[in-house]
This record gives structure tokens, C-alpha cells and sequence, in this order.
């Protein structure tokens, strides 16, 4: 078993790339990689050379780079089994309950479709790491192009199941509009107020929000809380239908 380093590069308008690198075997990843050159440049700067890429899913803000850099580096493609038609690349193909390696850092492998049908999600236990695409946001989640809301629900459920302290490493920065969203379904939490200020303050001097810990999304992201008296009762809805909550508040976030 191994901890991983991670760098965090910044793509496109609001995009999030991670670099992974494995110390013991020296393997290094790069997780939805949606432009070549951004990714080119800092292995450059780091001194390292790319092994494997990681996909959660198809678009090609995650994996508008994969052919380049597979070309350059002679890596490897991994991503999901259930969509592996739509994966530029692919090599490897995974679904729920597997196990990817990274050299001596383990990944297990989440389906979590609804963002799009075949999505996946990938959780490192040691470095207590989450890598969700576009499943889970910072206090948001994505929009539901390909599946149901239920098939959503079920994603974000498996996810919230993680330990508190992982951290989420997500595709996009997103949090502060999420943020702005959030605080008109929850009006009355305290933990979500608290964390706004935070973000804004963050947004105001250019740093990220992204990563965060799963235990704050779990006070705060109105996403995963779907089944919480107070989250339902905001939406006038019952909180032993959670799907129907959850509909509720994507719908709303959609047209936010």
C-alpha cells in the first residue's frame, strides 16, 4: 500500500486535472485529462513521466487529452467498463467493486451513473482520496444528462458512505454559484453558512475550493441530504421519498 502525491492543475474556464504519483514504483496518473498541453507542461515541471490515465467518464473535458498524451507517453487508458465504447483510448475498463492499482496505491471502483450512464468514481483508502468526476461537486452535484434521478441518488448515497475525513477531489470549480444555490434550499444551517464565507473568501483571492472533506459535504451539500427532515421540508416533500426530493432540488438547481 502506498500514499499517493497529487498535484492539482487548473484546465480550461473551471476544469480540475490531477497529477498521481505512486513513490515506491514512480507510476503516475492522470485523472480526466481534458487538454494535452496543460498536462505536458506540468509533468514537465515535476519531473515526471505519465503511466496511466484515469477517466470517469466520456466528455471530453475529462478526456479531450487522452490520445496526445497517450502517444506521447506510451501510458495506459483505464475507465468504465459500462461505457468503454465512448473512452478515447481505453485499455483497461473497470466497474463497480473493482480494484485499480496504481502502482502500490489501491483505487476501488465505484459505478455511479446519472451525470452520465456509464460514470465511475474512484476511491484510494490509504490516501484517502476520492476521485468523483462529475457525481459529487463541493455542495453540489452533476447534472443529470443520461440516467434518473434515482440512478443519481443511488451514486451519491455510495459516495456519502465514505469515511468522513476523505477527501473530494472533483472535475469542476463549481462551489461558489453551488454555494449560492444551496443556502436557498437550507436557510436555517449553520455549518452551511459558515462554509459560504469561507469559499467566498477563498474566490476572492483566486484559491480553490476544491478539495473538500466528505464529513462537511455531508453538513452542507444539500445534494446528500436529501433524506433529512429539514432538506425535505424545505421542498415541501417527505423526507421517506428522497428521490423525489432530490429531483426537487436538481430541478431547481437547473434552472437556478
Amino acid at each position: 500500500m502506498s500514499i499517493l502525491e497529487i498535484k492539482q492543475i487548473a484546465t480550461r474556464e473551471d476544469n480540475y486535472v490531477y497529477l498521481l504519483r505512486d513513490p515506491i514504483q514512480n507510476r503516475v496518473a492522470a485523472v480526466d485529462p481534458s487538454d494535452f498541453q496543460p498536462i505536458a507542461n506540468a509533468l514537465d515541471n515535476l519531473g515526471w513521466t505519465l503511466t496511466d490515465i484515469i477517466n470517469t467518464h466520456h466528455h471530453n473535458d475529462h478526456t479531450g487529452g487522452n490520445l496526445e498524451l497517450k502517444t506521447k507517453y506510451k501510458c495506459s487508458v483505464v475507465g468504465p467498463l459500462a461505457d468503454q465504447s465512448r473512452i478515447a483510448g481505453i485499455d483497461i475498463k473497470v466497474g463497480d467493486g473493482d480494484l485499480f492499482s496504481l502502482g502500490n496505491a489501491n483505487a476501488k471502483v465505484f459505478d455511479t451513473p446519472g451525470h452520465t450512464s456509464g460514470h465511475i468514481a474512484f476511491w484510494f483508502e490509504e490516501t484517502k482520496a476520492l476521485f468523483c468526476g462529475d457525481t459529487l461537486f463541493a455542495l453540489g452535484c452533476g447534472r443529470i444528462f443520461e440516467g434518473t434521478p434515482e440512478q443519481m441518488w443511488t451514486s451519491l448515497k455510495k459516495l456519502r458512505d465514505l469515511p468522513d475525513d476523505t477527501q473530494v477531489f472533483c472535475g469542476h470549480e463549481y462551489t461558489q454559484s453551488n454555494a449560492r444555490f444551496a443556502v436557498t434550499i437550507e436557510t436555517g444551517n449553520q455549518n452551511l453558512k459558515k462554509r459560504v464565507k469561507n469559499i467566498d473568501a477563498l474566490r476572492a483571492e483566486n484559491k480553490p475550493t476544491v478539495p473538500s472533506f466528505l464529513g462537511e459535504e455531508k453538513k452542507t451539500n444539500p445534494f446528500l441530504r436529501c433524506d433529512r427532515f429539514e432538506v425535505a421540508k424545505a421542498v415541501s416533500l417527505k423526507p421517506n421519498d428522497a428521490v423525489s426530493v432530490f429531483a426537487e432540488i436538481r430541478n431547481r438547481k437547473d434552472v437556478f
